[in-house]
């Protein structure tokens, strides 16, 4: 019998509670206006520290009317300030409570409040703002995010009008200004020129962030600095080689990596200085011989390294349910070390199981993990050593493999450029990616809408081609289909048409595989050469194709193909007295393939192109005061009087 009171009971408990709770909101529908603001002011002392309160008068909606009065103009400004602390108290509460309170539209309701002239009222506001933006539900784009609205709040006076708080008495305002401009300059080159030159008190912006780095300052003062001026000197307002970056910001970033941080410290010192070292060679020098910081890292994959370190259970909870953001962290700032020194690679690699740590990034859960272990490893492969060794040795292409199936576009980005790279000819990982259907991959990767993965998937096929056997080849032409190669001959983006001349070129390498192609796939292969030496393209697009041409011309029986069409040749004869010796070069080189005396009706060739006017062009070349031209042209006229 039990069973069956059981949610009756329940019931009845919950409608008392919300009984209890009731006259609260009642309260606020009074006429007297008196009544109404003790009404507030009691519900505001019920709701402090009390959950349970704040879920019974929301589901009585209390928001709706508690926003009414907050947005009438009759109401007091004590009303309406004391409408916004309890709004505010409502969504210190659970993340639903904040759900409510967005359905109901208080973000618009709160913003238009800050143009009231009460401070008190403003105040109430903001803070209200701030604890609804705290909340991981709320939309980030609910509020000013991206450079646009980092744009608006700079032509506003943000600027000017923050920069005096940096020297405000009060530590809480001097560091919500420096997080501020932590937040206004980053990847913004605009703001950030701008507050180099800025003045507070006679002294530059960039001395107070550096005073601001210094040991005996709060940590998070220091990093909040650290992260202004890195963000000044990737947008080019501060140089690499500053003092104020090489002395102060990089060692101050380093000693946020000791293990003797915070967990958060750590993984915001190490994803700073990743960004602030990633496309300086120097820096990355620099960064990996201060404080053992490659060995330092390794600490990230052991954390937390044991229990009885972490006395404080809540910390020790939190660390364990945040300790992937440290491996994270820890990839990036590898990958940017990496990015150029081969003796910076050859140390991350040697670094205690470093292989191995990769290997299980690229298969952890959280997808951040997943990318930055995959931008760590796409750093590594640009190593020829790495590619030949450990590379091989731990068969990274494997999970690379795994992780470009069905990876968001992020992901695939990075993952398809290192496949680039371990396709490369001298890596032994080449056979075996071939082997596990990459070709099928490749090819679906070039008719991506996303650009990088496009010239990513041609460019892999284009290392894939590279001194391959005739079957990996005509697999790829299979695989690709004509039309597929038309499109990407004509995708408006250059760096895909170079991509996809390379890999023709590198199709059409060696006799026996440049006529086989050529009896397959010629006509249309020749259609994409006419075409794009008929279009408005520069001059290395160009030049690529006559080179085309040209492997085209070392065929036995491809050259026919070129013989028989007179457009063509006329394009050779237009491209030989053109006004840009590369693509006068790579003309001649056809012709030189053309005419080569050894080869069979060399002779019917010869008389052709003499009838054409080349001889005469080829003598012209001879005087060239190119050196490269001039001595191909004399090797062409040489067959002639052979």
């Amino acid at each position: 019998m039990a069973c069956v009171l059981e949610a009756p009971l329940r019931m009845s408990v919950l409608s008392e509670v919300t009984a209890s709770s009731r006259h609260y909101v009642d309260r606020l529908f009074d006429l007297d206006p008196q009544k109404v603001l003790q009404g507030v002011i009691d519900m505001k002392n019920a709701v402090i520290g009390n959950n349970k309160q704040k879920a019974n008068l929301i589901v009585l909606g209390a928001v709706p009317r508690l926003l009414y009065l907050l947005q009438q103009e009759t109401s007091s400004t004590e009303l309406r300030t004391e409408c916004a602390v309890v709004l505010g108290s409502l969504a210190m509460g659970t993340e639903n409570n904040v759900k409510s309170l967005l359905d109901c539209h208080i973000i618009p309701a709160l913003l238009q409040g800050l143009l009231s002239p009460d401070l008190k009222f403003i105040e109430a506001c903001l803070r209200c703002l701030r604890t609804i933006f705290i909340s991981p539900v709320t939309p980030e784009d609910l509020l000013y995010t991206g450079p646009d609205h980092q744009t608006i709040l700079f032509n506003h006076g943000a600027v000017q009008n923050i920069a005096h708080l940096l020297v405000s008495t009060s530590y809480k305002v001097r560091m919500q200004a420096l997080k501020c401009f932590s937040v206004l300059a980053f990847e913004n080159p605009q703001v950030s020129m701008t507050l180099v030159n800025v003045l507070v008190d006679g002294e530059l912006l960039p001395q107070i962030f550096v005073k601001m780095l210094q040991r005996d300052k709060p940590i998070e003062m220091q990093l909040t600095s650290a992260k202004c001026l890195t963000s000044m000197c990737r947008a080019g307002a501060i140089r690499t080689d500053d003092s104020c970056i090489v002395l102060k910001t990089l060692p101050c970033l380093v000693r946020m990596c000791s293990k003797d941080r915070l967990l958060e410290e750590r993984v915001e010192g190490a994803e700073t200085l990743a960004y602030l070292i990633e496309t300086d060679v120097e820096l990355q020098r620099i960064a990996s011989i201060t404080d053992h910081l490659i060995v330092m890292l390794a600490d990230y994959f052991k954390y937390p390294s044991s229990v009885s370190a972490i006395t404080d259970i809540k910390r020790l909870d939190h660390d364990l349910k945040h300790a992937h953001e440290l491996r994270q962290a820890a990839f990036k700032l590898y990958a940017s070390l990496g990015a150029n020194d081969e003796d910076i690679r050859k140390k991350i690699i040697e670094t205690e199981n470093m292989m191995d740590r990769i290997v299980n990034g690229l298969s952890e859960s959280s997808i951040k993990v997943r990318l930055a272990a995959v931008r760590c490893l796409h750093s590594l492969s640009r190593s020829v050593q790495q590619l030949r060794t450990s590379f091989q040795d731990h068969a990274v292409w494997k999970p690379l493999m795994k992780l470009l199936q069905n990876a968001p576009n992020e992901i695939l980005v990075v993952a398809s450029s290192t496949l680039c790279n371990l396709l490369l000819e001298f890596s032994p990982s080449k056979e075996p990616i071939l082997e596990s259907g990459a070709i099928e991959l490749l090819c679906s990767l070039t008719q991506s809408e996303n650009l990088a993965l496009r010239v990513n998937g041609i460019w892999a096929l284009m290392n894939m081609a590279f001194q391959a056997e005739q079957k990996i080849k005509s697999d790829i032409l299979r695989g690709l289909s004509t039309e597929q190669l038309f499109q990407l001959l004509s995708d408006s983006d250059v760096n895909v048409l170079m991509k996809t001349l390379g890999l023709l070129r590198n199709l059409l390498s060696t006799r026996p595989h440049i006529d086989h192609i050529m009896s397959t796939h010629g006509k249309q292969i020749m259609q994409a050469v006419t075409l794009i030496l008929e279009g408005e393209h520069n001059i290395e697009v160009k030049e690529q194709t006559l080179c085309i041409l040209a492997n085209i011309a070392d065929g036995t029986t491809a050259k026919e193909l070129i013989m028989t069409n007179d457009d063509i040749l006329q394009k050779i004869k237009y491209y030989m007295s053109h006004s840009n010796a590369k693509l006068q070069l790579a003309a001649t080189l056809c012709i030189s393939n053309l005419i080569w005396n050894e080869e069979e009706g060399s002779q019917e060739r010869q008389d052709k192109l003499r009838d054409m006017g080349i001889v005469d062009i080829l003598h012209k070349l001879s005087q060239s005061s190119d050196s490269n031209l001039c001595d191909r042209a004399k090797t062409a006229l040489q067959q002639y009087l052979a």
